[in-house]
């Protein structure tokens, strides 16, 4: 194992993240980067430091066959993962999240035959009534959402795979975290420019229903503007699902950002939450919209279901870091 290696397992353990470790080293975390990647080596005062930060002997960090002995139990059960699994859990993600992907893009999609429908029935542009309109747009809802949770339910076949990763310590097998480091930094124009398409998309696709609302158009051409509103918000959905997914397990191969220690413990805390929020704000939304009919209106509460969800998620945050201190 070399010494970039020997760096990552030890701050991995430690559950420090780079920036955590580049402070406590007093240095920058592009710094401690170059170390992680084998770009460049600490001087000897830093490979002191390092030594007794991590508890190990500074000929354990230099040699690069002498293996540190294990003092605990706990050690000795965390799963070693290689280049091949750690490739394969990559790849397995991002087809998973292209499934998902879909699906979503079905679910945002499913309220556009509804508001089409019900353009054409304001506009009298054929015979069909408001009524017919409404039946044709929920049936449409239906059938698309329907087919969504099939693709959310098939996406869920490798969960045991991710749990191992995303929820279990682990460590990497020798090779792995320089190889994925590479690949990581290989990535990241392929994800910034993938996520700034994206955000340009979100915040240009109201402009066509804000200067149709500015010119006091029609009902008809309002109800169009606001499905090619959730067409292109769709299809920017559509495009940052997969790439900001990658990247992520990119990022749980190496430990780092959303995936060292802390943020796991985080992580499975808004899960739970989320597991009980998200079904009873979609039960809240149907029953009320249902009874009301007002689907021009209700949609409002998903926005602010978000907010509410952003706020509980910021909560447990401050709560983690109390109970830590």
């Amino acid at each position: 194992m070399i010494l970039a290696d020997k760096i990552i397992k030890q701050r991995k353990k430690l559950g420090l993240s780079q920036e955590e470790l580049a402070e406590k080293m007093g240095v920058s975390r592009q710094s401690v980067s170059k170390w992680e990647s084998a770009n460049s080596i600490p001087d000897l005062n830093k490979i002191i430091k390092l030594a007794d930060l991590f508890g190990v002997t500074t000929d354990y960090l230099l040699r690069d066959h002498m293996e540190e002995i294990p003092d605990t139990t706990e050690e000795q059960d965390l799963i070693h993962i290689s280049l091949e699994a750690a490739t394969d859990y990559v790849d397995k993600k991002y087809t998973t999240s292209k499934r998902i992907a879909r699906g979503v893009i079905l679910c945002i999609y499913s309220v556009i035959p509804l508001f089409f429908s019900l353009a054409l029935a304001e506009g009298n542009v054929s015979n069909l009534t408001e009524n017919m309109a409404v039946i044709i747009g929920l049936l449409s809802l239906l059938f698309m959402v329907a087919t969504a949770v099939s693709l959310f339910i098939r996406s869920n076949q490798y969960s045991s795979l991710f749990k191992s990763f995303e929820e279990k310590p682990f460590e990497l097998s020798d090779g792995v975290a320089t190889t994925f480091k590479q690949k990581l930094t290989d990535y990241q124009s392929t994800y910034h420019k993938g996520v700034s398409i994206a955000v340009a998309m979100y915040i240009t696709s109201a402009a066509p229903l804000i200067v149709m609302a500015l010119l006091n158009a029609s009902h008809m051409v309002i109800l169009m503007m606001l499905a090619l509103l959730i067409a292109i918000a769709g299809l920017a959905t559509y495009i940052i699902i997969p790439i900001s997914t990658t990247y992520s397990a990119y990022q749980c191969v190496l430990g780092e950002g959303d995936y060292t220690e802390e943020e796991k413990q985080t992580t499975s805390k808004e899960e739970h939450l989320a597991s009980f929020y998200w079904p009873l704000i979609t039960a809240i939304y149907l029953g009320f919209s249902f009874w009301t009919m007002a689907w021009h209106i209700t949609w409002v509460i998903w926005p602010v279901a978000a907010l509410i969800y952003s706020a509980l998620v910021g909560l447990l945050g401050l709560l983690s870091k109390e109970d830590a201190s």
